[in-house]
């Protein structure tokens, strides 16, 4: 998600019935189909190949995406770095137990790790110490593995040890008198302290599942302990990875089939200021030593204040390379162009070629002006970091931690969502050192937050000028805007740029507002709008919808693709019209037209088609946006070896308001099933508000 507010905006400018549980009666053959109702398939006119990139995913640490979601870490602020550095921590009834609690740096464990929470306590007493609250609470699971692990270090008196308590929250609540106790669900003991730091690592096993469980942390004994780099994480990884993501949202993803993954964002990328922005170098190596970050998001709305929202870095960058892989997607980083949100600060670095005596070494988030020249080192390095060989200085990084072979990155965005002379000041300087060390990435450039105006203009025609490989465009609109720009891309130049449609989502009420919801009426319009991308495959080469991920207590921003609580997850209908295109992508686009010569989208009723080589199978792609069912006949032009079965999946509802929700997470899904195919002029009843994807065995 890469908006910042509401106010910026306003500133800017039924499918083939296949079961009874859809409702409907199943699908018969039309005696003679209106005129205006048969589509032409120029099976034997193929057009241009389609992207393996065309339909991927856009990843941003929004809505608590990262930390307390996709990075499955249950302790909220482990290491005590952040800006109040007792966030998440609350003394068990307001410390009346321990004579004195500080968070030191008396000689800490590193440079980058300079504090530590100290407990010192005159008497043994069982309510001697603190409670994390997780991110809105932590879900476990019964008998589920959880990894807990903290650095400790004994100073003076005869502290024996560390209880370590996991347990399910009192009433209370996370304020300063939380209660000391609630349900036990897991106990380890810690002893064999020191008085050096040193790391120790016990298993915890609860024995009944709970989404809002706690972690309880106490003295046994009086005197004084250090902690830090409090962990607790769980054994049940995607792949199984030791500092891996959570299994079912990574899963959801692979679901998908998705051609890339965008990362890290976003507005995060920018940071309210250049001190805040994104800096990947910080991201990767020791968990341990990665050192938090404001999420810029964290009071950017009055409706979804929370100040306790940082970024742990505990995903980062070598872990969205990794995450990429798994999924099967090309990675797509996104880096600072020199400039900070231009609807926050606004801050620029220097154009100047002047160096300074740090110009092109890593900047910590504590400098102040940062050259250009950092910016452009800091993408360099990033491509060797990934494709580098293992004998390469950031190569090695990568190596060390445990993936000797390149990712293979082919692209690489400068700038977010910047606009204006600022940007193309900056973007110019900086493509062409990439290019000129790189010749083989493939740039994303920006034109700025909204899909018209004199500024889109003016950045479109000079990234051409520039021969820029992909342009980003965005658009979030009301679902009626996605119907009526079906075609909008049916005029641009077929050469030359190509177009990443990298931000999209129909708002059901306004643009920003909390009350937008994941409607059908929104999904079946991306749907209709998504026919007009494949339309344009020769154009279009990448899209994805935008923001991904929201946790159900702790969002900003809303709709969003897949939402999650500390144990479910769900996927909207708009990540199911999402599903249907990527995972039906094809390889080849045919051309397509009504029988009256009528546009697409004329009289609510959307298509486009493809071909897919590789199943020998022609794919039809229809939306019947309108209340009644409609009759269609598919003209399957040229078309050779037709089989005699094809297979329908389709997403339909009577109801433009339904949505899916974590306790009906199939309420609007794709229904299945076989039909026959006697000729190649296909006759079917669409149903209404539909969306429908016809896969019919034949080749081109």
């Amino acid at each position: 998600m890469s908006t910042s507010t509401p106010t910026r905006f306003a500133q800017l400018a039924a499918g083939l019935a296949l079961h009874s549980a859809l409702g409907l009666a199943p699908a018969s053959a039309q005696t003679k189909p209106l005129a205006a109702n048969t589509l032409t398939v120029r099976v034997d006119k193929p057009g241009a190949p389609i992207a393996k990139t065309m339909y991927g995913l856009f990843f941003e640490d929004i809505n608590f995406a990262a930390d307390g979601g996709l990075y499955p870490e249950l302790v909220k602020n482990k290491s005590f770095e952040t800006a109040d550095h007792l966030i998440g921590w609350k003394a068990i009834r307001g410390g009346a137990a321990l004579s004195t609690y500080i968070v030191s740096g008396q000689q800490p464990i590193s440079v980058t790790n300079n504090h530590f929470l100290r407990l010192t306590a005159a008497t043994a007493s069982p309510d001697a110490g603190f409670l994390n609250e997780g991110f809105r609470g932590m879900g476990v699971k019964q008998g589920a593995e959880y990894t807990f692990s903290v650095y400790l270090r004994r100073g003076p008196g005869a502290v024996a040890g560390l209880n370590v308590t996991l347990e399910e929250a009192g009433r209370g609540g996370p304020g300063p008198e939380m209660p000391a106790s609630g349900q036990m669900l897991a106990q380890a003991r810690i002893s064999g302290l020191g008085s050096e730091w040193k790391k120790y690592t016990v298993v915890l096993k609860p024995t009944a599942t709970a989404a809002k469980a706690r972690l309880k942390l106490t003295l046994d004994g009086a005197g004084t302990l250090d902690l830090d780099v409090v962990s607790l994480f769980p054994k049940d990884t995607f792949n199984g990875r030791e500092n891996g993501l959570r299994p079912d949202l990574v899963q959801l993803l692979k679901d998908m089939q998705p051609g890339f993954l965008r990362f890290p964002g976003g507005c995060i990328v920018e940071g309210r200021t250049l001190a805040e922005r994104y800096q990947w170098k910080e991201t990767i190596g020791d968990v341990a030593t990665r050192v938090p970050l404001i999420n810029r998001w964290n009071t950017e709305f009055t409706h979804k204040f929370t100040p306790d929202y940082y970024q742990s870095f505990g995903l980062g960058f070598f872990e969205y390379f990794q995450l990429s892989e798994d999924i099967g997607a090309e990675p797509v980083p996104i880096l600072n162009v020199g400039m900070a949100c231009q609807f926050n600060s606004a801050e620029l670095a220097p154009v100047s070629s002047s160096q300074g005596p740090n110009a092109g070494e890593a900047h910590s988030h504590a400098d102040d002006d940062p050259t250009l020249e950092v910016f452009i080192q800091d993408a360099l390095d990033l491509i060797e970091f990934a494709n580098g060989p293992a004998s390469s200085p950031w190569g090695a990084k990568r190596a060390a931690m445990g993936h000797a072979a390149p990712f293979n990155l082919k692209f690489i965005g400068i700038g977010n969502e910047q606009w204006g002379p600022q940007y193309l000041e900056r973007y110019e300087p900086f493509a062409k050192a990439v290019k000129a060390k790189y010749p083989g990435i493939n740039i994303v450039s920006s034109t700025g937050p909204a899909p018209e105006g004199d500024l889109f203009d003016k950045a479109t025609k000079r990234l051409r000028e520039l021969k820029a490989e992909v342009i980003d465009e965005h658009y979030y609109a009301k679902p009626e805007w996605f119907r009526q720009n079906v075609g909008r891309y049916d005029n641009y130049p077929t050469t030359g740029t190509k177009i990443f449609a990298g931000e999209y989502a129909a708002q059901s009420v306004a643009i920003g507002s909390p009350d937008n919801k994941n409607s059908w009426d929104c999904a079946i319009s991306e749907a209709a709008f998504m026919t007009g991308l494949e339309r344009n495959a020769d154009k279009v080469v990448m899209a994805s919808y935008a923001p991904l991920f929201a946790h159900v207590d702790a969002w900003q921003w809303t709709p969003d693709l897949i939402w999650f609580d500390n144990l479910r997850s769900y996927g909207t209908p708009n990540y199911y019209v999402q599903k249907l295109y990527a995972a039906n992508r094809g390889t080849t686009m045919l051309p397509m037209q009504r029988g009256d010569n009528a546009k697409n989208g004329q009289d609510n009723l959307f298509s486009s088609a493809v071909a897919d080589d590789a199943a020998g199978e022609i794919v039809v792609k229809l939306v019947n946006y309108s209340a009644e069912a409609r009759p269609v006949t598919i003209n399957l032009q040229g078309a050779k070896k037709l089989g005699k079965a094809g297979k329908a999946l389709v997403l339909a509802s009577n109801d433009l308001n339904a949505v899916n929700s974590l306790d009906q997470p199939q309420n609007l899904a794709p229904k299945e099933a076989s039909f026959k195919v006697s000729s190649a002029n296909v006759a079917y009843t669409l149903a209404p508000h539909s969306f429908t994807v016809l896969r019919i065995p034949g080749k081109r």
